[in-house]
């Protein structure tokens, strides 16, 4: 079963608190889920492997580790997705970006794909799906089985926010999927809302109603 992984760091809470204030602007909150991405990526990161190599410091030879071997690749859904993307890549800047577009059809509540671009080489890399909500787990389990279907082996999830029946959805449909949050929020509302949540990801990064 994939595992739920909480990164409950204090400077990651702090931010969720700035994050759910209703009077925080979108500049500032475009900054906290950056930063807040970043924060979730490290852990999400840690399981890469390593290999040893040598290198020559200013005093003497040192024997150290690099990344080896496993390439990343991150894919945004869109568009909240989107302002994730800035706090990934700055860990691993190297890793190449795809992107899902999905939206939530109005009264099924289920996630429709418009649009997906993403690197040819996909089926070769770890990809890390990244969206801020995961609310009924419609959308991470859509943009999930299109990265299998190409061929993708090893994916995770990550996101700020999650309600439990998002985490049900996902690890029952794709028990493989290990999902990286900042918070467990109680649940949903009856308008699939993440409740205390932090609203509409995407409108309040974007300015958008």
């Amino acid at each position: 079963m994939g595992q739920l992984h909480i990164i409950d760091h204090p400077l990651v809470q702090h931010k969720i608190s700035l994050m759910r204030d209703k009077n925080t602007g979108s500049k500032e909150f475009r900054e906290l889920v950056s930063e807040t991405a970043m924060f979730i990526c490290y852990e999400a990161t840690r399981d890469l492997p390593l290999k040893e190599i040598e290198i020559e410091t200013p005093v003497a030879i040192a024997k150290t580790k690099v990344i080896s071997g496993r390439k990343l690749a991150f894919v945004p859904i869109l568009r909240a997705g989107l302002g994730m993307i800035e706090g990934v890549t700055a860990l691993v800047p190297a890793a190449k970006i795809g992107h899902i577009g999905l939206f939530r059809d109005p009264e099924t509540h289920k996630a429709v794909k418009y649009y997906a671009k993403l690197p040819d080489d996909v089926s070769e890399r770890d990809c890390i799906i990244i969206d801020p909500m995961l609310a009924t787990g419609y959308s991470a389990c859509t943009a999930i089985s299109e990265l299998k279907n190409l061929g993708v082996k090893n994916i995770k999830f990550m996101c700020i926010i999650c309600s439990p029946e998002g985490v049900e959805a996902v690890q029952k449909e794709h028990p493989d999927v290990d999902i990286y949050c900042a918070s467990l929020d109680k649940g949903l509302n009856e308008n699939k809302f993440i409740v205390p949540g932090i609203g509409d990801a995407g409108d309040r990064m974007f300015g958008t109603k």
